[in-house]
């Protein structure tokens, strides 16, 4: 069985050290502190000039809820187009309606201008209100993904659920488990849901390297990587596994 280990990189540095240690696709992001947006235009070139592995940036102009505005829409359709000139293999995208379900026109729309490069749709799912309704509407829109963590904060605890979408999903589309996924709890949600690919942040902090460091701010100037150790560790128990 073949499995798949996708990494988030925050910066330029983690995206070689997400492909050396063996992983198969980035999620490329900026701003962790608000869970991933949008990343600029030269980091993306940046990146796709460092990689060869399969890169994926999150389409999110910013943090907070799913529900954007016909100008945030724009933003995010530019940025589509920018990310396929760039090279790239697909984008990660997800919308909703103020209701919780799935915004599967526009999404649908952003599918379309993406193609041929492929569509995630990110954890905009685990704030739905009906998960088999929500499968449904994504399978619909085109996605080949739904990166989730059952509803729940993190994907050990939801599961039970993700095990019930891969099954409800019938192939049709991949559910990919993701939040809080490490090396040592990755087989364990591989034996439960039967999911093959899988997604995880292998966060490291780094302290800043400033020699200076000025006596009247107090704001923590530490950055996010990707962990080498953390990555190799998944791959090689998923290798175990298959």
């Amino acid at each position: 069985m073949a499995f798949t280990l996708e990494v988030i990189a925050f910066n330029i540095e983690s995206c070689a050290v997400i492909e050396a240690s063996g992983a198969h696709r980035i999620e490329l992001c900026d701003n962790p502190g608000e869970g991933g947006t949008t990343p600029s235009a030269g980091y993306i070139r940046q990146a796709r000039k460092k990689c060869s592995i399969e890169l994926y940036p999150i389409i999110r102009p910013r943090g907070g809820d799913f529900l954007y505005s016909a100008e945030e829409f724009d933003c995010m359709k530019t940025d589509i187009i920018q990310c396929k000139k760039a090279g790239c293999d697909g984008v990660v995208i997800g919308m909703l309606k103020a209701d919780g379900s799935v915004d599967k026109d526009r999404c649908s729309e952003l599918v379309s201008l993406a193609y041929p490069m492929g569509v995630t749709f990110h954890r905009a799912f685990d704030r739905v209100a009906d998960p088999l309704k929500a499968l449904e509407d994504v399978i619909q829109t085109g996605c080949e993904r739904i990166l989730t963590s059952g509803l729940q904060p993190q994907a050990q605890d939801g599961a039970l659920l993700i095990k019930q979408l891969i099954e409800s999903a019938d192939g049709r589309i991949s559910i990919m488990p993701g939040s809080g996924i490490r090396a040592n709890n990755i087989v364990s949600i591989a034996h439960l849901t039967g999911a093959v690919e899988f997604h995880s942040s292998a966060r490291l902090s780094i302290p800043s390297p400033m020699e200076y460091k000025s006596p009247f701010m107090n704001e923590q100037l530490s950055s996010i990587s990707a962990d080498e150790t953390e990555i190799v560790a998944m791959i090689n128990a998923l290798k175990n596994f298959a």
